[in-house]
């Protein structure tokens, strides 16, 4: 399984509080509207808390998305749907280009 890991950045002029609320209840459920939705295995996304002795985070989220295969990956992200859609949603929220992506294959080590 294919998994990939974006860490990415809320736009100047919204605060975390906004960026959060906005991709938990309006860019979230647009991701997984769309028909080709059916080809993503898992999506998580998780955003920064409190931490006592940890640094200011650099990035508001780290959004995480499964695939079974690389032509999955390439139907959903090359579809229609996600180019007039979705894509289009993430101008609402997030810094454009200012992202880091790690692409990978997740082995779980210990899963109680």
């Amino acid at each position: 399984m294919i998994k990939l890991a974006f860490l990415v950045k809320r736009i100047e002029g919204m605060s975390r509080e906004e960026f959060i609320e906005y991709h938990r209840n309006t860019h979230a459920p647009l991701f997984a509207s769309i028909p080709e939705a059916k080809l993503v295995r898992k999506y998580v996304i998780s955003h920064p808390i409190a931490a006592p002795g940890f640094p200011e985070p650099e990035y508001d989220t780290l959004t995480e998305i499964y695939f079974d295969t690389w032509a999955d990956y390439e139907s959903y992200f090359g579809s229609e749907n996600y180019k007039t859609k979705v894509h289009l949603d993430e101008y609402n929220f997030m810094v454009q280009g200012n992202y880091l992506v790690f692409p990978s294959e997740e082995r779980i080590i210990i899963n109680n």
